[in-house]
């Protein structure tokens, strides 16, 4: 009898430690296949025109994908300290990720293109803003679930101090790094996402909605202000030119829409089923970046509607899982870095597929697990990887 209880607790602890939320993995990995064939697809050409190798692109996202999947067993697997790690260190974290954004500024690091200064090169080109919105979201949980706060002793009135503890100093942490994204490196769409974020976990955290009423009138005030004193540096941005181009994109044609134009050319001409997969023309050098910002232009050319529509249920069944895994989680802390990590994705792939649609002007959002980026891979993958670590604590899903 001693031998059979023995038998069923290793058997009890195998099903615990291996417990991660399968329908997750499973979207994530076809997500992950079908970025590198379309990667594959959409590359090619440039890929020869530029280095005479039409699979120089694909060879180096299946090295990040290969790396990416390690990384993210990895931490699945060391998901407990990892989380223990993280949630002592939530302040240091938010130094070093607003500190990375200076990074750009190094001579010989820093690379500007676009109109822009947001990626910095060592060894492989990324954007420290990635790791920016990863340590946002870390912060935000551990800020929220920092006992030292006291939130759960809040009264049900509007109280000066509930005001400053669960809106607004939040807030003044999420402004820190939007400043620096858009005075610094020119990046208002990581900005945006970062707020998207923001507003998320602060809702899930138990934010009530007079404060979140609160810091929106504020924030209508201080956009009202900002337009007001900086309207001629805006006015003569490169931003204003996309939202030109965003307006009237066929009249901009040979400049700044012309890369929207492209896209939509793409999108028209793959009506309910596509061209055919590897059949785009569009890819042959008229859509600038095809296998990067606008491969879901290349997805809807070749395969369609049909083939958008998949790509759309698969993000859509993701932010779910999501969701309930940050519902069914064991504390708040990995809650809220669940939800953090579900919206950070879910709402990278919406504004990608608004830009590529012209729904809204282009912001240069790569589509996560779809788009060409190696280090953006790999990045992704390890959060990922932080969700399912999450899911293997969770309540049954």
């Amino acid at each position: 009898m001693a031998k059979i209880a023995s038998n069923t607790r290793k058997i009890s602890s195998i099903k615990k430690a291996n417990r991660v939320d399968m329908p997750l993995l499973i979207i994530v990995l076809i997500l992950l296949a079908f970025g590198i064939v379309m990667v594959l697809s959409a590359s090619a050409p440039s890929a020869l025109s530029e280095y005479g190798n039409s699979y120089r692109y694909v060879i180096t996202q299946g090295i990040a994908a290969i790396g990416g999947l390690v990384l993210m067993f990895l931490i699945i697997k060391l998901n407990d300290p990892i989380m223990k790690l993280l949630k002592k260190h939530y302040k240091l974290i938010y130094i070093l990720s607003i500190a990375i954004l200076f990074t750009v500024l190094i001579p010989k690091v820093g690379v500007e293109g676009g109109g822009a200064r947001r990626w910095i090169k060592i060894g492989v080109q990324m954007q420290p803003s990635e790791l920016t919105k990863i340590g946002l979201i870390i912060y935000f949980a551990g800020y929220f679930t920092d006992e030292r706060n006291e939130f759960n002793n809040f009264s049900k009135q509007f109280k000066l101090e509930e005001f400053w503890k669960k809106a607004l100093k939040p807030l003044i942490a999420l402004m820190i790094p939007v400043a620096i994204l858009y005075f610094v490196q020119n990046h208002l769409s990581a900005g945006i996402v970062m707020g998207i974020i923001a507003v998320v976990i602060i809702i899930m955290a138990g934010c009530e909605f007079r404060y979140l009423f609160s810091l929106a009138a504020m924030g209508i005030a201080g956009l009202g202000f900002i337009l007001l004193v900086f309207k001629d540096k805006l006015s003569s941005s490169f931003r204003s030119d996309r939202i030109e181009a965003w307006l009237r994109p066929f009249e901009n044609m040979s400049d700044k829409g012309y890369q929207t134009v492209q896209g939509l050319y793409a999108i028209g001409s793959g009506k309910l089923f596509g061209v055919g997969l590897g059949a785009s023309k569009q890819k042959y050098l008229y859509i600038p970046e095809a296998h990067n910002d606008f491969i879901f232009a290349i997805i809807a050319e070749e395969l369609g509607f049909v083939g958008c529509g998949a790509v759309i249920i698969l993000f859509t069944l993701f932010a779910i899982r999501g969701v309930l895994i940050s519902i069914r989680a064991r504390d708040m802390f990995e809650s809220l870095v669940a939800i953090g990590i579900t919206t950070l994705i879910t709402a990278q792939a919406l504004i990608n597929i608004a830009v590529v649609t012209n729904t809204i002007p282009n912001t240069g959002m790569s589509l996560p697990f779809l788009s060409y980026g190696g280090t953006s891979l790999l990045i992704l993958l390890g959060c990922v990887g932080l969700l399912l670590g999450v899911s293997r604590n969770a309540k049954k899903i």
